[in-house]
């Protein structure tokens, strides 16, 4: 396999023919070794962070903000913009990697790319739109005004399935508005997050920025915990499972920090009597084998009206036969690995419980052996039909493990939907104008995300991103997120001679 795309990223190769990411001064003894789940090879190695480069990424961080804080919104744009410049330049070795490192297609790698592309333009944008409000005072000759300054620190923990959009979604955002950023990504593709901090050090040095800006530490959970729990990172945005997210916010809620949580997703498509079946087949398979289920918006339910259950089903049934397993930086491929043996397990398992429960193989599952599975982490998209109080299919499970289930009336499918724990991505298929409304409106769908004729995956940069209940109500990349990386203040200016109170209270000398 030619890995030149390695190269152009700046992840040289040293004298055993792998690539070392290294970041800045902050090395260490101890590096994280990344392997491939394509092929099961070497890819890099990354320094881990100890406590005392800990300790000198959050001063120089700190420093840097004092800095970054006092340069002009529209300018710190220019910086976002060049970088979205630099992205461009290299999105085809940069979407390679992400294939290579995490298995996503290799379509879906440039796809994550070119998402980190589109949030520097949106956030180059929103350097001269970050807006206060102003206020009638009920006092005479006063002026009332809100306005946004910086947090400081933005500490972001991310995930290894997107391994670097999640990422710009926070820190474009968080530059603009004048924070500076110090970033864990996932152990399981460090290498990706070293590529990026290569290309924002390039940036960083053609426009004589200061160290700290843009910050990397690499590690396990033990640098997430420094983080969380230092007060010197006013926000913690955490992207990961629930479990995680849960420890994350009760640690941070105990200094008082802010916290922005993407936690899990157990997406669902409701397909209604009246859906288009071309829809149905292209949104619902995507989204169940797209990244190989392992997106938070994957789809994992299918709620069917009774009376096109047997033809979704079937139809479901015939286009999984038609799934190409394979290298994922072969694009005649549709499906690539799981991330590691570990997520095999998860999903072997998966499959043994639904059918302890009960429920029926429409397409079975199984680990993919022989000529190009060597890594052992493809596995066969699998499908199956399920009763509607399903144990199984409350649960995310992070595989391409799809669920099919029979609904009557619309509220009881909304009913089905919204009965999980978890709050993220839903969607509609149906050509009724009165059903999507009944889906939208407040006795519908109680997910952050709620779509119509299109499936749960495959969100836009320009609304804002989450989910509620136990996927952690945190909203990130478009709209008015932005608000999240900075503080709010309320302004009173009295031009007048005397000092009247508010209320109308006399406090006469």
């Amino acid at each position: 396999m030619n890995l030149d795309f390695l190269k152009e990223l700046g992840l040289a190769e040293d004298n055993d023919g792998t690539s070392t990411g290294q970041t800045s001064h902050h090395n260490s003894a101890e590096h994280i070794e990344s392997y491939s789940p394509v092929d099961g090879k070497l890819i890099g190695k990354a320094s881990v962070t100890t406590k005392e480069q800990y300790e000198d990424v959050i001063t120089t961080a700190e420093a840097a903000f004092k800095h970054w804080r006092t340069v002009p919104a529209p300018q710190r744009g220019e910086i976002v913009r060049q970088y979205g410049e630099a992205l461009r330049k290299h999105k085809d070795a940069l979407g390679r990697l992400v294939s290579y490192e995490m298995g996503k297609s290799l379509q879906e790698g440039w796809g994550e790319v070119q998402e980190m592309i589109d949030i520097c333009d949106f956030a180059v944008g929103l350097s001269r739109q970050l807006y206060g409000l102003t206020m009638h005072s009920e006092r005479p000759m006063h002026r009332m005004y809100e306005q946004w300054h910086p947090l400081g620190i933005v500490g972001i923990i991310s995930a290894f399935n997107f391994p670097v959009a999640v990422w710009s979604w926070n820190s474009m955002i968080a530059l603009v508005c004048g924070d500076v950023t110090v970033w864990k990504p996932s152990e399981k593709a460090p290498m990706c997050g070293v590529a990026c901090q290569n290309i924002w050090a390039q940036v960083a040095k053609d426009n004589d920025l200061p160290e700290g800006i843009s910050s990397l530490v690499n590690g396990d959970y033990k640098i997430g915990e420094y983080m969380t729990t230092d007060k010197r990172i006013p926000l913690i945005s955490a992207t990961g499972s629930t479990r995680m997210g849960k420890i994350v916010a009760q640690t941070v809620g105990a200094r008082l920090g802010k916290s922005l949580l993407e936690l899990g997703g157990n997406n669902a498509i409701i397909i209604t009597e009246s859906a288009d079946m071309d829809l149905v087949l292209t949104g619902a398979l995507f989204g169940a084998v797209g990244t190989c289920g392992q997106r938070c918006t994957s789809t994992r339910r299918l709620i069917v009206h009774e009376s096109r259950y047997a033809e979704v089903r079937d139809k479901m049934q015939k286009a999984y036969g038609q799934l190409r397993i394979g290298d994922p930086l072969d694009t005649n491929n549709h499906v690539g690995p799981l991330i590691d043996k570990d997520s095999v397990n998860t999903y072997l398992k998966a499959i043994e419980s639904i059918k302890a429960e009960g429920g029926k193989t429409v397409v079975d599952g199984g680990v993919l052996e022989g000529e190009g599975y060597e890594s052992g982490c493809y596995v066969k998209p699998c499908f199956f039909e399920v009763d509607k109080d399903s144990k199984m299919a409350q649960h995310e499970t992070f595989a391409p493990i799809l669920y099919i289930m029979p609904y009557s009336t619309l509220e009881e499918a909304i009913e089905i939907q919204n009965s999980v724990p978890q709050g993220l991505s839903s969607a509609i298929m149906t050509t009724n104008m009165r059903e999507s409304e009944l889906f939208l409106s407040t006795a519908g769908s109680d997910c952050g995300i709620a779509n119509v004729n299109i499936g749960t995956s495959g969100a836009e940069i320009g609304g804002a991103f989450g989910g509620e209940k136990e996927t952690g109500g945190g909203r990130e990349s478009g709209s008015d997120s932005w608000k999240a990386y900075m503080r709010r203040q309320t302004n009173t200016i009295n031009y007048s001679t005397t000092l009247p109170l508010a209320q109308g209270i006399k406090f006469d000398l």
